[in-house]
């Protein structure tokens, strides 16, 4: 990227937005790469090893995490890319990056059907056909390739993609005014938010219904991450690391577990004011909800407090396979998709032990982690080493060539 004085603009028209240290923060690899570990195994139906994802014991779940990383990291990239060469290059880089990112995901659903149709043929049993929802696509594969292809079919587990598809393609204005007015473009997110609330915005789905994930709802967190990106984070710095928010961060996590475990414990559920319940529920996954949002900004104070950019433990070989994992999470999201679907056929059709669905979510996550190794090594082969400079990719992949 060039760095020389002619890529700069004229100095009465650059952001006043000043850029990022460009120290890599490997809490993002870290948490980015334990965000995929949760999503693999939360998509595993029945597996008792998902007990100890977060969306048990909260509001939220690993999504969020995985959306506000990669709204940190696309600002991070593309808003460096913007000061330097301008809005129209910054912008086509955004664009290249969403075609790739789309041509991953239809590479991925001919795959999975392919994997799905041929597991539910060889075993005779449709049931997975309903439960990965893709009778649709072997009644009518012609008109339903085509949804695909609009982004409007998704199997199940296969929504995350589209949705960062649909941010990052209209990432490039958010990111102009956020260097330029950032407290505005955070307010124009927020306002994008409420206003689909109310007017019951999203986009449309095949055969029916809509979009699992709303990407005007979810716009705000992936909005929040690149706000963040940009000084937002130094800004609320202060306030994060305060006794204040940490007592009011973790009275919150308190009073979402204590809400949560009358979910699984229903005979506790009379403790909880009618009035209360009739304002929470239901608590929208696909709107995001203000209750999930405020539980991952709950656990982001948390987080920054006790686990700074130089905890020394981040460069530990114990947190290096989460680290890895997050640094190549576009491949290692589209295996995991995989492997949730082969863990779920051998529970199905084999055994589902309990021991088998440990043995099998343990399994999936080393082969995730030798994957990610084996792609760190071909990158020190050529000479790209994710962990030698600041990120060059701002989005799930952890690597733009």
């Amino acid at each position: 990227m060039p760095a020389g004085n002619a890529a700069l603009p004229p100095a009465a028209a650059r952001p006043a937005v000043k850029a990022p240290s460009p120290e890599r923060d490997l809490r993002l690899d870290l948490f980015r790469g334990l965000a995929l570990w949760l999503i693999f195994l939360d998509h595993i139906p029945s597996n008792i090893v998902s007990w100890i994802t977060i969306r048990n014991y909260g509001f939220s779940d690993a999504t969020e995490i995985f959306v506000f990383i990669s709204g940190y990291t696309a600002a991070f990239v593309y808003g460096r890319a913007m000061r330097e060469r301008g809005p129209v290059v910054a912008s086509a880089r955004m664009l290249k990056r969403a075609w790739q990112v789309y041509v991953a995901h239809i590479f991925l659903f001919v795959i999975y059907m392919a994997e799905i149709a041929y597991v539910s043929a060889s075993f005779e049993n449709p049931l997975f056909n309903e439960e990965m929802g893709i009778f649709d696509f072997l009644k009518q594969p012609d008109v339903t390739l085509v949804q695909a292809l609009l982004l409007k079919f998704k199997p199940a587990n296969m929504d995350v993609l589209p949705l960062y598809i649909m941010l990052l393609a209209g990432f490039a204005p958010f990111v102009w005014l956020l260097l330029r007015a950032p407290t505005f473009a955070l307010l124009a997110s927020a306002v994008v938010y409420a206003v689909s609330w109310h007017f019951n915005w999203n986009l449309p789905s095949y055969p029916e219904g809509t979009w699992l994930f709303n990407p005007f709802a979810w716009q705000l967190l992936f909005g929040f991450g690149a706000w963040c990106a940009l000084g937002g984070a130094q800004k609320l710095g202060g306030l994060m690391r305060s006794n204040i928010a940490v007592g009011l961060a973790f009275t919150y996590l308190l009073f979402a577990l204590c809400i949560v475990m009358t979910w699984y414990f229903p005979r506790y559920a009379s403790f909880v004011p009618r009035i209360l319940s009739d304002w929470m529920y239901p608590i929208d996954k696909t709107n995001l909800d203000v209750l999930r949002f405020a539980h991952f900004l709950a656990l982001a104070v948390v987080t920054v407090r006790f686990i700074p950019q130089n905890w020394p433990a981040l460069k530990s070989p114990w947190f290096k396979p989460a680290i890895i994992c997050g640094q190549h999470s576009l491949e290692i999201f589209c295996l995991g998709v995989f492997l949730a679907f082969a863990a779920h056929f051998m529970l199905q059709q084999v055994s589902s032990r309990v021991a088998v669905q440990i043995a099998l979510s343990a399994l999936g996550i080393l082969i995730m982690i030798a994957s990610a190794a084996l792609m760190a090594w071909y990158k020190q082969v050529e000479g790209r080493s994710p962990g030698s400079r600041p990120p060059r990719d701002a989005d799930l992949a952890g690597g733009e060539a």
